[in-house]
């Protein structure tokens, strides 16, 4: 999918503004961006339920105006026939995308099965978990065999237990589909999304491969704590040759270094030297959610 010049305008309000990105086939990509970001209004419109107002979108190659025979979207606050069972609405939605009633019935016992819910075919919606109905929802969405799957926040609303049975699905589902999903959560995206969209106030911030952008923006960082205050000592080592930035909070102090081994040996030294009352001493990197906070904050 090629996007030039997304815009949507409601009134004087402008959603999305001159949007413009690409999806390469079989890869997985994360919407990203804060509420109000204008990710929904983004979707909706490649979904063709939402006219731009201006810009174009190209599918293998193709611009046209609707794209719905190609895409399976799931929005963010599905509403489902609670008095039907699985089976039921399936076959309808199947009938509803131009398939014939055999061929729909065939395809929602090969999603039900994939999805881990076929034991409840035959069970009324209105009883599903969270988790089940957003699984149920996801093969609504592939029903009709689409080339590219798209999810609006398809775990905010869902408990621990449904949040990780969605995001293994969907590392499940990568493997042979193409998938755009939209989310605030930024360690989702990182667990499985091959490349990131990153939008602020409707316009594109970043974007790129999740690799390259760790590449480009990921630190490292050691995070000391302690039964004191270490403002003061914080102070005292911004000035190091290995130290790249210091952030202190009272008795938590993060230290964003340019040689983790230089570093951690300076820090033990001095550690030792001034007797600090150190509770923990934790090594990692920078996720993407300090890049995200970076962005939010321009």
């Amino acid at each position: 999918m090629e996007v030039q010049s997304l815009t949507k305008s409601f009134g004087k309000h402008v959603a999305v503004n001159d949007l413009s990105f690409s999806i390469e086939e079989g890869h997985c990509v994360a919407l990203l961006g804060a509420n109000g970001a204008g990710k929904t209004t983004t979707l909706e419109m490649l979904a063709s339920l939402q006219k731009p107002t201006k810009g174009s979108v190209s599918f293998l190659g193709v611009e046209k105006k609707d794209f719905r025979e190609d895409i399976g979207y799931l929005p963010q606050y599905p509403v489902f026939f609670s008095w039907m069972n699985a089976m039921e609405y399936l076959v309808l939605m199947g009938e509803l995308s131009g398939m014939s009633k055999a061929k729909a019935m065939a395809r929602a016992d090969e999603l039900l099965e994939l999805l881990g819910i076929a034991d409840a075919k035959k069970r009324k919606i209105g009883g599903f978990s969270g988790g089940m109905k957003q699984r149920l929802g996801i093969a609504q969405a592939l029903i009709h065999e689409p080339k590219l799957l798209m999810l609006d926040e398809p775990v905010s609303a869902l408990d621990p237990v449904g949040r990780r049975e969605i995001l293994e699905l969907m590392k499940l589902l990568k493997e042979t589909t193409t998938i755009l999903f939209s989310t605030h959560i930024l360690h989702d995206a990182e667990e499985v999304c091959d490349d990131v969209i990153m939008i602020h106030k409707g316009e594109l911030a970043v974007s790129g491969s999740l690799s390259e952008l760790r590449r480009k923006h990921q630190e490292d960082v050691i995070v000391i704590a302690a039964d004191e205050n270490l403002d003061a000592w914080a102070g005292s080592i911004e000035s190091w040759d290995v130290v790249s930035k210091v952030i202190s909070a009272n008795d938590k102090v993060e230290i964003y270094v340019k040689s983790v081994a230089e570093a951690r040996t300076q820090l033990l030294a001095e550690i030792n030297e001034k007797q600090l009352p150190i509770t923990s001493f934790t090594v990692g990197q920078t996720s993407l959610e300090g890049l995200f906070m970076e962005v939010v904050g321009r």
